[in-house]
């Protein structure tokens, strides 16, 4: 069982699924704004189970696409290609780097809401987004380890949450189902399950921090302790 993984923003968050994803046997397809050319180092460097293509080409080639680019980025999406797709949302809306964007500041949709308007069609489930990259690596471990970590996810279709946490999975996480869509502000950034739960010490620079595993309790814990902005 190969398998094949779209990326479409292959930076920080999409580099680490694409090592755990190699990592797991699974062939990726990597993506960015800027070419397939500029990928070269990053495909070299995870081997013969990766390549590069253009973001259109990596949701065509993917049973499963993960979009990490910034929030303001995601109108850009080559929706066409991602319609009848199961999509991971591994975005996160910084307003600091996006901009404002009304419906978000207020509460009035999640950035899931607002990603799933901008990929009509396809079928999201959000994660990846609650973990820092370098922790997504570390944390990672097989099936029936005592110290496996999960991660939470949330969406509307039922069955891509089944293949997703089918994914995570053999990536090395167990999952927790935050609820809907709408239920996602209970893992947007500032949430107690973004970050938070993977930390040793919550004081330390998260490049500092080596991290530490947060089982499906503590991160179900987390999205119960979250209070909606809205």
């Amino acid at each position: 069982m190969n398998d094949t993984l779209g990326i479409i923003g292959s930076g920080s968050i999409g580099g680490a699924v694409a090592r755990l994803a190699v990592n797991a046997g699974i062939d990726v397809v990597l993506s960015n704004s800027r070419g397939p050319e500029t990928l070269r180092g990053l495909t070299d460097r995870l081997g013969p189970r990766a390549r590069a293509a253009t973001p259109a080409k990596a949701a065509a080639a993917g049973d499963w696409t993960v979009v990490a680019v910034p929030f303001s980025a995601v109108p850009r999406l080559p929706a066409d290609a991602l319609a009848g797709k199961i999509v991971i949302d591994a975005n996160n809306y910084y307003q600091f780097r996006d901009g404002d964007i009304a419906d978000l500041l207020t509460g009035s949709l999640t950035a899931g809401e607002l990603f799933q308007r901008y990929v009509p069609g396809a079928r999201t489930v959000k994660t990846f987004n609650t973990i820092y990259f370098e922790h997504l690596i570390s944390l990672a471990r097989p099936a029936g380890s005592p110290d496996r970590s999960a991660l939470p996810i949330a969406g509307d279709d039922h069955a891509a949450k089944e293949s997703v946490t089918a994914l995570l999975d053999r990536l090395g996480y167990d999952t927790v189902d935050a609820g809907a869509t709408t239920e996602s502000w209970r893992i947007q950034e500032g949430s107690p399950a973004y970050v938070l739960p993977y930390l040793s010490d919550p004081r330390l620079p998260w490049p500092r921090d080596p991290g530490k595993p947060a089982d499906a309790k503590e991160v179900r814990t987390a999205l119960e302790q979250a209070r909606s902005r809205s």
